[in-house]
């Protein structure tokens, strides 16, 4: 089954999963980046390419011929999977096909719309058996 985690209390959604990203790449997983909405992951894409002045995040859209050979993909949609580790939803729904997925990835700002949006989402996967971790982002000891 996958394992579900919210991470919340963040500044920056954007921000956290270019973190996340890196953070499975340090850990040799990849992982498929779900935006659906082209505005947000063009801004994904652009703002991965500044994360860490002295570091690297190889990605690449879901539709380049790298995809299957790089590890972060950013996809908009489930016929562009080209790998099955990790999922990063960006979305303001669940993704249609995060079951396919070992891990899937919810992060949640401090802004309330985006909080709501986030309930519905724990509710989703809650009722359909999936066991949630929950990691508050906004603790002294979770920001270091």
């Amino acid at each position: 089954m996958t394992e579900v985690k919210f991470f919340f209390n963040v500044d920056s959604r954007l921000n956290f999963a270019c973190r996340l990203s890196k953070r499975a790449l340090d850990q040799g997983k990849k992982l498929i980046v779900y935006a659906p909405d082209e505005a947000r992951a063009a801004a994904f894409d652009r703002l991965l390419w500044s994360y860490e002045a002295l570091s690297f995040v190889p990605h690449v859209r879901a539709d380049h011929p790298l995809a299957k050979a790089t590890p972060i993909v950013i996809a908009n949609a489930a016929s562009e999977l080209p790998h099955h580790d990790a999922l990063l939803n960006l979305a303001d729904e669940p993704p249609p096909y995060f079951t396919r997925f070992e891990y899937l990835r919810e992060v949640v700002s401090t802004d309330e719309a985006d909080r709501l949006r986030a309930r519905e989402r724990y509710e989703f996967y809650k009722s359909r058996g999936f066991e949630i971790q929950r990691q508050d982002m906004g603790t002294a000891s979770a920001a270091k």
